[in-house]
């Protein structure tokens, strides 16, 4: 398999990752404003009302973070067209997904997207396999985590830069994502969120 993106990586991402592997996963307005006066970078949006949507994207680009809104966990926010207009007039520099067709979507419209796939079984690893190769998004996120010891060698040929999501509890979890291949993680443990690549190099 040789899929590659169709595009390049944003340098941004790459440039965040490099340092903080961790991308922080943010559950709801308190989360977000935390993750604000933090040195982290990225971060992914869930489960905040549509009413307080807007303010808090923009609390966070104003922080300097590229935050992912994940809209498949954002009440009232649906997953049609409109809802990509919506979220980049609002100031959305990036959504995360499950849903292929979203992904391409926002691609079109210039927004960054990441592609969540939910791994249970081989027959599925591969049907998402040919999904990504299809929307082919900026970045991929793996859960559970674990799941990147069985299938190394196919996320590495995706060619799309990588993530592991899901059970992810200490630095030894972060440094077994990175062996497997993985840009870095997603977490909503607050005591990894500031984490530095070379730290956990020393370590």
């Amino acid at each position: 398999m040789s899929s590659r993106p169709k595009r390049p990586v944003d340098r941004r991402l790459l440039a965040a990752l490099a340092e903080y592997p961790v991308m922080a996963s943010l559950v709801g307005v308190a989360m977000a404003d935390r993750f604000t006066t933090t040195s982290t970078p990225l971060g992914i949006l869930a489960s905040v009302p549509l009413g307080d949507l807007a303010a808090t994207v923009q609390r966070t680009a104003a922080a300097g973070k590229i935050v992912f809104v994940n809209m498949d966990s954002t009440p009232g926010l649906g997953h049609d067209p409109g809802a990509l207009t919506y979220l980049k007039g609002i100031g959305a520099v990036a959504i995360c997904s499950t849903r292929a067709a979203i992904i391409e979507r926002a691609s079109g419209l210039g927004l960054l997207a990441m592609q969540k796939v939910f791994v249970t079984d081989r027959s599925n690893l591969h049907r998402s396999v040919q999904s990504i190769s299809r929307s082919q998004p900026d970045l991929v996120q793996f859960m559970p985590a674990v799941v990147l010891r069985y299938m190394e060698q196919q996320a590495r040929e995706l060619g799309v830069p990588y993530l592991a999501a899901g059970f992810v509890q200490d630095e030894a979890d972060v440094v077994e994502a990175l062996q497997h291949g993985a840009a870095g993680v997603c977490t909503s443990d607050q005591e990894l969120w500031e984490l530095r690549r070379s730290a956990l190099r020393a370590s």
